[in-house]
């Protein structure tokens, strides 16, 4: 009969994310086993203060030196979740350098230099897993790498951040103004004291340039994503897009067309017959498009304690097996491809432009001969008398570049007959 092995591990954090992991490897203890052919020991806990008490944690796991981890033969499994760029990084450069396999849950760290990392696991025949890295609990890059291999896909499509979709259902469904959603996503845990990364769509941006290089095969990194946040959404936004039969999402966007990759951030008027349309509160889903598999959407938690525990714990259950048949790296980076990103200014949207113009004959002509100029054509329009001399003036364009709508906006700005462009956002 086999005897079983204990594979150890090391925790490198003990926050949220870390004490849910390992809340959850101590829960699963006999499972694990059973599904991976060994069993599972945590050797240390990598934490800044020693002497902090944690509860549930045997205080002899602690430490607060990395040197004894990186250089413990016996520990085979590094578990990141301390977020950020640095020391994270060259602790997992290390680790992975030492031979020692890597799960991570640090989506700034993969989406800047993820490239880089993999590449030291290729070269050291060890396991570089991120599952946690993109909305939580939600499978994902599995998906994309393995369940999705046979397709090539044309576009991911996500609400990957929690705290924004949480504060556009509650401006839609409870006619809150952004502020006032924003405070109550504070008080309930889902946007930090500085919500900044949430609101201005750079959390959204890191996952997208993962999801992008995962799911076309081709280097994507974060500055190469645009990115653009949901504090300008106002109460009026919301109330046409009502009249329009849509919703409004924060989307993170990620297409290949014509051999070039377009991957942004942005809020975006969804019709609410889209399956993203249905996605409440704190939820995050991915909506993904293939040749041979048509449409497929994942959907559930994008953060928290136990969803995004889960993704790892899955990850490290993966690790587990893969050592012990001696098939680490078998799936590593996959980026095989060289496929530029679209520079944003030549990616084509359409618009929602709401203006707020003086009422008097021949201003919509103006305004109209203006965006022609520029290459925009107009598919809607609605106006609403505000005051005596002052209307409300909705457009919704055509597809159009970018930089042609830029160039559009700043001369309507111009316009004497203009006295305010309220609100630009884009529709899907």
């Amino acid at each position: 009969m086999k005897t079983q092995k204990t594979i150890r591990a090391a925790l490198l954090g003990f926050g949220t994310v870390g004490g849910g992991v390992y809340k959850l490897l101590v829960r699963r203890k006999d499972e694990l086993a059973d599904k991976t052919g060994a069993s599972m020991e945590i050797g240390a806990v990598l934490v800044h203060n020693i002497h902090k008490k944690r509860e549930g944690v045997d205080p002899a796991l602690l430490t607060d030196d990395f040197e004894k981890i990186v250089n413990d033969p016996s520990i085979a499994i590094v578990i990141e979740v301390m977020g950020g760029i640095e020391p994270a990084r060259t602790m997992i450069l290390r680790a992975l350098q030492s031979g020692k396999n890597v799960v991570t849950a640090n989506k700034d760290l993969i989406a800047v230099h993820g490239g880089e990392l993999l590449a030291a696991a290729k070269e050291n025949g060890v396991d570089l897993l991120f599952e946690a890295a993109v909305a939580g609990g939600i499978p994902i890059i599995r998906p994309l790498k393995q369940c999705l291999a046979g397709n090539e896909l044309s576009d991911v499509v996500g609400i990957v951040n929690g705290t924004t979709n949480y504060i556009l259902t509650k401006m839609f469904e409870e006619n809150k103004d952004f502020d006032e959603a924003l405070e109550r996503a504070k008080e309930l845990g889902y946007a930090e004291a500085d919500p900044t990364a949430d609101i201005e769509g750079l959390d959204a941006g890191r996952k997208v340039a993962i999801l992008a290089s995962t799911a076309f095969h081709s280097p994507v990194v974060f500055d190469d994503v645009y990115t653009e946040g949901i504090t300008k959404i106002s109460s009026s936004d919301i109330k046409y897009a009502k009249e329009f039969e849509c919703v409004i999402k924060l989307l993170g966007i990620a297409r290949e067309r014509r051999g070039q990759m377009e991957a942004y951030v942005c809020p975006m008027l969804l019709p609410e017959d889209h399956p993203l349309a249905t996605v409440r509160g704190s939820f995050n889903a991915v909506f993904v498009h293939g040749d041979a598999v048509d449409d497929v959407m994942f959907y559930g938690r994008g953060a928290g304690e136990f969803p995004t525990a889960s993704a790892v714990v899955g990850d490290v259950i993966d690790v587990m097996r893969n050592m012990e048949y001696g098939c680490m790296g078998r799936i590593g980076c996959g980026c095989y491809r060289s496929v530029p990103v679209k520079k944003f200014r030549d990616v084509k949207n359409k618009f929602f432009i709401r203006m707020q113009v003086t009422n008097r004959p021949g201003v919509l002509a103006s305004i109209a001969g203006e965006l022609g100029r520029h290459k925009v054509s107009i598919s809607k329009v609605v106006q609403k008398v505000i005051t005596k001399g002052s209307a409300e003036l909705v457009i919704v364009t055509e597809e159009v570049k970018e930089y042609h709508m830029s160039e559009a906006l700043e001369d309507l700005k111009r316009l004497e007959a203009v006295q305010e462009v309220s609100s630009v956002i884009r529709s899907y």
